[in-house]
């Protein structure tokens, strides 16, 4: 119905507007008008430019997987994740608290990387000083550094077993879509192994209070939510997020 209401206004305004109106509008407003056209062009470089911008534009829009899966935000995110779910404090912090603070901590752990990727290829090629390919080998080398750091040999040989590929006998022989999954995988047993360790202390400050509330006879009572406050205390009296970033900030060689 009140659809209905706000059509029937319209066209009642619509009525009540002097009938000269439109021709005022129609001489003191022009409407703009875009158009896209595909030319020809006898100039190479052109269409280089195009391609490079079509290039960039997926490259801009492949950004977040490439931040994810080629940095160390994949273990910081997991061991937050681990913590949240160790303290038991449901949507606190949230999702995209935790989210932004790993962003900016890897952004500390890659700064260096990622300061030579910029000093080596991005300037030399915004001063034309060498080709995108250049560019793109050049750029990759320091980032295959970092993956190549904490990547472990035997996730190396998984795919490039699974690659059905021979064994490279250099790391410049190894293909960047071998050491790119490799280092995933990595990453992720990283994360779950600290996650680990994360969960002792407050699964066994939960077995403690269980106990407690048992021997009281409070058996219906949640143990985790009665853990729940000394468990955050305990967080807070031994600086644990301190503790937790310093880790994982040296735990990247």
């Amino acid at each position: 119905m009140k659809k209905v209401y706000f059509l029937l206004t319209i066209c009642a305004v619509l009525f009540l507007l002097p009938d000269n109106l439109y021709s005022q509008t129609q001489n003191s407003i022009s409407l703009p008008s875009v158009g896209i056209s595909v030319g020809n062009s006898d100039n190479p470089e052109d269409v280089a430019t195009t391609l490079e911008l079509l290039f960039l534009l997926t490259i801009l829009s492949l950004a977040p997987s490439i931040l994810i899966m080629t940095t160390s935000y994949l273990r910081i995110i997991i061991v937050f994740q681990f913590l949240k779910n160790a303290l038991g404090t449901m949507q606190t912090p949230p999702n995209q608290l935790l989210a932004g603070i790993a962003l900016f901590v890897t952004f500390f752990i890659m700064q260096p990387t990622w300061t030579k990727v910029y000093d080596r290829a991005i300037v030399p090629y915004m001063d034309k000083q060498i080709t995108l390919d250049s560019a793109y080998t050049t750029g990759i080398e320091p980032i295959r550094e970092f993956m190549f750091r904490n990547a472990k040999n035997e996730d190396l040989e998984l795919f490039i077993g699974l690659a059905q590929m021979p064994k490279p006998k250099t790391r410049e022989e190894l293909p960047t879509h071998i050491l790119i999954p490799a280092f995933i995988l990595g990453e992720l047993r990283a994360g779950f192994i600290i996650g680990f360790f994360l969960f002792i202390p407050f699964i066994m400050m939960d077995m403690i209070v269980a106990s407690i509330l048992m021997s009281m006879g409070m058996m219906m009572l949640p143990p985790t939510l009665i853990s729940m406050p000394f468990k955050i205390l305990l967080f807070i009296l031994v600086n644990g997020w301190d503790l937790i970033i310093s880790s994982l900030v040296r735990s990247f060689k």
